[in-house]
């Protein structure tokens, strides 16, 4: 049994935050799996050998300037794919899903949609998102596994994990409807692994571009999480957000979150 660090970052263009992403994984305390939301490139233009001059095997989906996964590992995975494999699959749902399999460990990493409005169809598209979401799990895997479900989730889950929630209750990612979708897929098996260790507010991962100096007044949400199975999680020694990079120059309105595991 080894420790293996399990990280999901929101880069907002893998292209333009390779600086910070050089200086993540070439820390001493690199992840060893890294799941990327939002590369925002087309397959094409993914930076793999980036990735390999670092010692690391990307496997990615992409679209032209929006959505894009990648996982990004030391190891080689067993297994790869992309969507949901339900035969709803468009552009977009191959470019928002990956899943990969590491010799006995699961990893589901998700770019759930926003949702804009909830006057929207979007809004309506990010619910479904769950429904499919609890579907994969009952079809391809089993709550006794070791499984990783993480990514920007787009799910503020309560209260605690936004600033000034009392403001948002109609917010696509704060509202009722979309805590309940979330709570639906979770009731699958899954352990929230950040507020298993950490049950305090004011940590978060996602400080608004818009909001002057939300990192240095803490004005954040908490949206990209790291959720296991029972298993996995009573082998999580620890989670943290990796806050230093939202400080950085250019940086991603999202930071690491990152988990560290006996596997």
């Amino acid at each position: 049994m080894a420790n293996v660090r399990l990280a999901t970052f929101n880069v907002n263009s893998l292209k333009a935050r390779l600086p910070i992403v050089e200086r993540f994984l070439r820390a001493p305390n690199a992840p060893d799996v890294i799941c990327f939301q939002e590369t925002k490139c087309q397959d094409a233009d993914f930076p793999a050998d980036f990735f390999a001059d670092l010692g690391y095997r990307a496997s990615f989906k992409g679209m032209k300037s929006y959505n894009g996964v990648a996982i990004v590992s030391k190891s080689a995975p067993d297994d790869v794919s992309f969507g949901f494999g339900d035969g709803e699959d468009i552009e977009q749902d191959l470019a928002r899903l990956a899943a990969a399999r590491f010799a006995g460990l699961d990893v589901v990493c998700t770019y759930v949609p926003q949702g804009k409005s909830v006057e929207l169809p979007d809004f309506i598209y990010k619910l479904r998102f769950f429904e499919r979401l609890r579907y994969l799990f009952e079809r391809r895997y089993e709550p006794s596994g070791l499984l990783l479900w993480t990514g920007d989730i787009n799910v503020v889950p309560t209260d605690i994990d936004v600033t000034h929630p009392e403001n948002k209750r109609d917010h696509v990612c704060v509202c009722q409807d979309v805590r309940d979708a979330l709570e639906r897929v979770l009731s699958w098996g899954f352990v929230d692994a950040f507020r298993k260790l950490r049950p305090d507010p004011g940590e978060f991962t996602f400080w608004d571009y818009r909001v002057k100096n939300a990192l240095e007044k803490n004005i954040g949400w908490r949206i990209d999480h790291l959720f296991t199975t029972a298993p996995l999680a009573e082998r999580c020694r620890d989670v943290y957000v990796a806050r230093e990079l939202r400080a950085m120059e250019r940086p991603s309105d999202h930071t690491a979150l990152v988990g560290l595991f006996d596997i």
